[in-house]
Protein backbone atom coordinates (compact mmCIF):
# COMPACT_ATOMS: atom_id res chain seq x y z
CA UNK A 1 0.00 0.00 0.00
CA UNK A 2 0.93 3.76 -0.83
CA UNK A 3 3.01 5.44 1.92
CA UNK A 4 0.30 8.46 2.94
CA UNK A 5 2.36 9.46 5.65
CA UNK A 6 3.24 13.41 5.24
CA UNK A 7 5.12 16.05 7.26
CA UNK A 8 4.53 19.47 7.66
CA UNK A 9 7.60 21.10 9.55
CA UNK A 10 7.37 20.36 12.80
CA UNK A 11 4.14 18.31 12.29
CA UNK A 12 3.57 14.33 11.44
CA UNK A 13 0.38 13.36 10.23
CA UNK A 14 -0.67 9.53 9.37
CA UNK A 15 -2.30 10.77 6.04
CA UNK A 16 -3.34 14.19 4.87
CA UNK A 17 -6.82 14.00 5.54
CA UNK A 18 -7.60 16.16 8.16
CA UNK A 19 -11.02 17.16 9.64
CA UNK A 20 -11.49 21.52 9.57
CA UNK A 21 -12.41 23.44 12.64
CA UNK A 22 -15.84 24.56 13.23
CA UNK A 23 -17.66 21.30 11.19
CA UNK A 24 -16.73 17.95 14.02
CA UNK A 25 -17.78 19.54 17.23
CA UNK A 26 -15.25 18.17 19.62
CA UNK A 27 -15.17 14.62 18.20
CA UNK A 28 -17.65 13.11 20.32
CA UNK A 29 -20.42 14.09 18.10
CA UNK A 30 -19.17 11.77 15.31
CA UNK A 31 -18.08 8.33 16.87
CA UNK A 32 -20.64 6.89 15.95
CA UNK A 33 -19.28 7.36 11.70
CA UNK A 34 -15.93 7.96 11.84
CA UNK A 35 -12.90 5.51 12.29
CA UNK A 36 -10.63 8.25 14.52
CA UNK A 37 -7.67 5.45 13.95
CA UNK A 38 -8.06 6.32 9.79
CA UNK A 39 -7.55 9.67 9.76
CA UNK A 40 -4.36 12.43 10.04
CA UNK A 41 -6.43 14.34 12.41
CA UNK A 42 -9.01 16.11 14.58
CA UNK A 43 -8.90 20.14 14.95
CA UNK A 44 -12.32 20.59 17.46
CA UNK A 45 -14.46 23.71 17.00
CA UNK A 46 -12.26 26.89 17.66
CA UNK A 47 -12.16 27.73 21.42
CA UNK A 48 -11.62 31.18 23.02
CA UNK A 49 -10.03 32.45 26.52
CA UNK A 50 -13.69 33.15 27.81
CA UNK A 51 -16.85 31.83 26.99
CA UNK A 52 -18.66 33.18 23.89
CA UNK A 53 -22.59 33.43 23.08
CA UNK A 54 -21.94 33.50 19.63
CA UNK A 55 -24.29 35.61 17.01
CA UNK A 56 -27.85 35.42 17.27
CA UNK A 57 -30.01 33.38 15.27
CA UNK A 58 -30.19 32.07 12.25
CA UNK A 59 -27.18 31.08 12.32
CA UNK A 60 -26.60 28.99 8.73
CA UNK A 61 -28.81 28.79 5.93
CA UNK A 62 -28.00 26.41 2.77
CA UNK A 63 -27.06 28.43 -0.57
CA UNK A 64 -26.37 26.91 -3.81
CA UNK A 65 -24.05 24.35 -3.71
CA UNK A 66 -22.98 25.94 -0.27
CA UNK A 67 -23.76 26.85 3.30
CA UNK A 68 -23.59 30.71 4.75
CA UNK A 69 -22.80 30.13 8.76
CA UNK A 70 -22.45 32.97 11.08
CA UNK A 71 -21.94 30.98 14.28
CA UNK A 72 -19.63 33.25 16.18
CA UNK A 73 -17.83 31.45 17.65
CA UNK A 74 -20.05 29.90 20.22
CA UNK A 75 -17.85 27.94 23.12
CA UNK A 76 -17.50 27.66 26.63
CA UNK A 77 -13.84 28.79 26.84
CA UNK A 78 -10.57 27.46 27.12
CA UNK A 79 -11.03 26.04 31.10
CA UNK A 80 -14.11 25.30 29.99
CA UNK A 81 -12.34 23.03 26.67
CA UNK A 82 -9.35 21.91 28.90
CA UNK A 83 -12.23 19.99 31.50
CA UNK A 84 -14.63 19.08 29.68
CA UNK A 85 -13.41 18.01 25.96
CA UNK A 86 -9.18 17.69 25.93
CA UNK A 87 -9.22 14.56 27.40
CA UNK A 88 -11.06 12.62 25.63
CA UNK A 89 -9.66 14.41 22.39
CA UNK A 90 -6.21 13.08 23.90
CA UNK A 91 -7.60 9.17 23.94
CA UNK A 92 -8.32 9.46 20.29
CA UNK A 93 -5.64 7.69 18.05
CA UNK A 94 -5.56 10.59 15.98
CA UNK A 95 -3.58 13.91 16.38
CA UNK A 96 -5.55 16.63 17.45
CA UNK A 97 -4.75 19.97 16.77
CA UNK A 98 -6.76 22.58 19.10
CA UNK A 99 -8.03 25.43 16.75
CA UNK A 100 -7.83 28.60 19.00
CA UNK A 101 -8.70 32.65 18.71
CA UNK A 102 -8.28 35.43 20.55
CA UNK A 103 -8.98 39.12 20.54
CA UNK A 104 -5.66 40.00 20.52
CA UNK A 105 -1.82 39.10 20.59
CA UNK A 106 -2.08 38.48 24.15
CA UNK A 107 -4.77 36.10 24.32
CA UNK A 108 -3.07 34.29 21.51
CA UNK A 109 -0.26 33.78 23.55
CA UNK A 110 -1.98 33.11 26.75
CA UNK A 111 -3.79 30.18 25.60
CA UNK A 112 -1.03 28.85 23.30
CA UNK A 113 0.98 28.82 26.76
CA UNK A 114 -1.69 27.19 28.39
CA UNK A 115 -2.56 24.24 26.39
CA UNK A 116 1.39 24.46 25.53
CA UNK A 117 1.40 22.01 28.67
CA UNK A 118 -0.21 19.54 27.19
CA UNK A 119 2.32 17.57 25.13
CA UNK A 120 0.03 14.99 23.46
CA UNK A 121 -1.75 17.44 21.69
CA UNK A 122 -0.02 17.62 18.20
CA UNK A 123 -0.21 21.65 17.24
CA UNK A 124 -2.03 24.48 17.28
CA UNK A 125 -4.08 26.43 14.68
CA UNK A 126 -4.74 29.74 14.88
CA UNK A 127 -7.94 31.39 13.73
CA UNK A 128 -7.16 34.95 12.98
CA UNK A 129 -9.48 34.49 9.91
CA UNK A 130 -13.34 34.01 11.52
CA UNK A 131 -15.44 36.54 9.53
CA UNK A 132 -18.60 36.46 11.68
CA UNK A 133 -17.09 38.09 14.96
CA UNK A 134 -15.94 42.01 15.31
CA UNK A 135 -12.43 42.31 14.71
CA UNK A 136 -12.03 38.01 13.49
CA UNK A 137 -10.43 38.62 10.61
CA UNK A 138 -8.14 41.79 11.63
CA UNK A 139 -5.07 39.61 11.84
CA UNK A 140 -5.48 38.05 8.61
CA UNK A 141 -5.85 40.56 6.43
CA UNK A 142 -2.87 42.35 7.89
CA UNK A 143 0.28 41.06 7.08
CA UNK A 144 2.30 42.62 10.08
CA UNK A 145 -0.25 41.63 12.23
CA UNK A 146 0.08 38.16 11.23
CA UNK A 147 3.72 38.19 11.66
CA UNK A 148 3.10 39.76 15.39
CA UNK A 149 0.64 36.47 16.46
CA UNK A 150 2.56 33.92 14.61
CA UNK A 151 5.75 34.49 15.89
CA UNK A 152 4.24 35.63 19.31
CA UNK A 153 2.43 32.20 20.05
CA UNK A 154 5.57 30.42 18.44
CA UNK A 155 7.84 32.09 21.10
CA UNK A 156 5.36 30.86 23.77
CA UNK A 157 4.93 27.04 23.55
CA UNK A 158 6.80 24.22 21.86
CA UNK A 159 3.74 22.86 20.05
CA UNK A 160 3.51 22.79 15.87
CA UNK A 161 1.95 26.64 14.80
CA UNK A 162 -0.56 26.55 11.72
CA UNK A 163 -1.77 29.83 10.80
CA UNK A 164 -5.79 29.86 9.29
CA UNK A 165 -6.56 32.10 6.48
CA UNK A 166 -8.93 34.12 5.35
CA UNK A 167 -9.49 34.60 1.93
CA UNK A 168 -11.12 37.99 2.27
CA UNK A 169 -8.50 39.98 1.20
CA UNK A 170 -6.72 41.58 -1.78
CA UNK A 171 -3.58 39.34 -1.85
CA UNK A 172 -3.24 36.25 -0.19
CA UNK A 173 0.36 35.14 -0.58
CA UNK A 174 1.50 38.46 1.13
CA UNK A 175 -0.63 37.50 4.21
CA UNK A 176 1.09 33.51 3.97
CA UNK A 177 4.49 35.06 3.59
CA UNK A 178 4.00 36.65 6.93
CA UNK A 179 3.00 33.67 8.79
CA UNK A 180 5.99 31.59 6.98
CA UNK A 181 8.20 34.76 7.98
CA UNK A 182 6.63 34.54 11.39
CA UNK A 183 7.68 30.77 12.00
CA UNK A 184 4.76 29.07 11.07
CA UNK A 185 4.79 25.64 10.23
CA UNK A 186 1.94 25.53 8.24
CA UNK A 187 -0.40 27.58 6.80
CA UNK A 188 -4.06 26.15 6.54
CA UNK A 189 -6.50 28.05 3.75
CA UNK A 190 -8.80 28.85 2.96
CA UNK A 191 -11.18 30.13 5.30
CA UNK A 192 -15.02 31.03 4.45
CA UNK A 193 -15.66 33.69 2.28
CA UNK A 194 -18.00 36.85 3.85
CA UNK A 195 -21.12 36.45 2.06
CA UNK A 196 -25.31 37.03 2.13
CA UNK A 197 -28.49 35.79 1.81
CA UNK A 198 -31.49 37.64 1.47
CA UNK A 199 -35.54 37.15 1.92
CA UNK A 200 -36.28 39.47 -0.78
CA UNK A 201 -40.22 39.26 0.29
CA UNK A 202 -39.57 40.45 4.19
CA UNK A 203 -36.89 43.23 2.40
CA UNK A 204 -34.24 41.17 5.45
CA UNK A 205 -31.13 39.29 5.38
CA UNK A 206 -31.80 35.55 6.58
CA UNK A 207 -28.75 35.34 8.85
CA UNK A 208 -29.19 37.08 12.28
CA UNK A 209 -25.65 38.86 12.08
CA UNK A 210 -26.62 39.75 8.35
CA UNK A 211 -23.85 38.72 7.16
CA UNK A 212 -21.78 35.51 7.13
CA UNK A 213 -19.21 33.00 6.14
CA UNK A 214 -19.78 30.89 2.26
CA UNK A 215 -18.33 27.34 2.48
CA UNK A 216 -19.33 24.27 0.90
CA UNK A 217 -18.82 22.93 -2.55
CA UNK A 218 -19.16 26.64 -4.32
CA UNK A 219 -15.81 28.00 -3.20
CA UNK A 220 -13.78 25.00 -4.49
CA UNK A 221 -12.42 26.99 -7.23
CA UNK A 222 -11.81 29.75 -5.05
CA UNK A 223 -9.65 28.01 -2.34
CA UNK A 224 -7.66 25.60 -5.35
CA UNK A 225 -6.72 29.27 -6.70
CA UNK A 226 -5.28 30.35 -3.01
CA UNK A 227 -3.91 26.94 -2.39
CA UNK A 228 -2.04 27.37 -5.83
CA UNK A 229 -0.96 30.81 -5.41
CA UNK A 230 0.39 30.12 -1.72
CA UNK A 231 2.09 26.84 -2.80
CA UNK A 232 3.88 28.77 -6.06
CA UNK A 233 5.16 31.13 -3.52
CA UNK A 234 5.54 30.47 -0.21
CA UNK A 235 8.24 28.43 1.29
CA UNK A 236 5.74 26.75 3.89
CA UNK A 237 3.37 23.87 4.18
CA UNK A 238 0.33 25.13 2.92
CA UNK A 239 -3.79 22.33 4.14
CA UNK A 240 -5.88 23.23 1.86
CA UNK A 241 -9.47 23.55 2.45
CA UNK A 242 -12.47 24.49 0.52
CA UNK A 243 -15.66 22.55 -0.73
CA UNK A 244 -13.80 18.74 -0.73
CA UNK A 245 -16.49 16.27 -0.90
CA UNK A 246 -14.62 13.65 -3.37
CA UNK A 247 -11.44 11.77 -3.60
CA UNK A 248 -10.96 13.52 -7.32
CA UNK A 249 -11.28 17.35 -4.87
CA UNK A 250 -8.42 15.80 -2.38
CA UNK A 251 -6.50 15.31 -5.36
CA UNK A 252 -6.95 18.24 -7.09
CA UNK A 253 -5.97 19.73 -3.39
CA UNK A 254 -2.90 18.00 -3.73
CA UNK A 255 -1.58 18.41 -7.03
CA UNK A 256 -1.97 21.99 -6.68
CA UNK A 257 0.58 21.99 -3.72
CA UNK A 258 -1.71 21.46 -0.60
CA UNK A 259 0.11 18.84 1.59
CA UNK A 260 -2.72 18.16 3.26
CA UNK A 261 -6.46 18.85 3.39
CA UNK A 262 -9.22 19.58 5.76
CA UNK A 263 -12.80 17.99 5.05
CA UNK A 264 -15.25 21.23 6.29
CA UNK A 265 -19.01 21.49 5.15
CA UNK A 266 -19.22 18.14 4.05
CA UNK A 267 -18.80 17.02 7.54
CA UNK A 268 -22.47 18.05 7.94
CA UNK A 269 -24.41 15.62 5.45
CA UNK A 270 -21.90 12.71 5.05
CA UNK A 271 -20.07 12.57 8.66
CA UNK A 272 -17.85 9.20 7.56
CA UNK A 273 -16.56 11.38 4.67
CA UNK A 274 -13.13 11.66 6.17
CA UNK A 275 -12.71 8.09 6.72
CA UNK A 276 -13.81 6.84 3.22
CA UNK A 277 -11.50 9.62 1.69
CA UNK A 278 -8.19 7.92 3.56
CA UNK A 279 -9.49 4.08 1.76
CA UNK A 280 -9.94 6.10 -1.54
CA UNK A 281 -6.47 7.98 -1.13
CA UNK A 282 -4.78 5.02 -0.68
CA UNK A 283 -6.07 3.14 -3.92
CA UNK A 284 -5.77 6.22 -5.93
CA UNK A 285 -2.02 6.92 -5.24
CA UNK A 286 -1.85 3.09 -6.15
CA UNK A 287 -3.01 3.53 -8.97
CA UNK A 288 -1.08 6.78 -10.03
CA UNK A 289 1.85 4.42 -9.66
CA UNK A 290 3.52 6.46 -6.59
CA UNK A 291 4.66 4.68 -3.49
CA UNK A 292 4.41 8.03 -1.54
CA UNK A 293 1.73 10.82 -1.93
CA UNK A 294 3.87 13.53 -1.17
CA UNK A 295 5.09 12.36 -4.75
CA UNK A 296 1.71 13.49 -6.22
CA UNK A 297 1.94 17.11 -4.37
CA UNK A 298 2.74 20.00 -6.30
CA UNK A 299 2.64 18.27 -9.84
CA UNK A 300 0.09 20.79 -11.25
CA UNK A 301 1.18 21.27 -14.84
CA UNK A 302 0.03 25.07 -15.30
CA UNK A 303 3.03 26.49 -18.12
Amino acid sequence: MADLRVTLNRLSLRNPILVASGTFGYAREMAAYVDFGRIGGVIPKTITPLPRMGNRPPRTVETASGMLNSIGLDNDGLEAFIEKHLGYLLTLETAVIANIAGRNTDEFVEMARRLGEFQRLAGLELNISCPNVSGGVDYGTDPTLTYEVVAAVRGACELPVIAKLTPNVTNITTVAAAAAEAGADAVSLVNTFQGMAIDWRRRTPVLGNRIGGLSGPAIKPLALRCVWQVAQSVPVPVIGIGGIQSIDDVMEFLVAGASAVQIGTANFYNPGLSSALVEELEKTVDAEGCERVVDLVGTLKAS
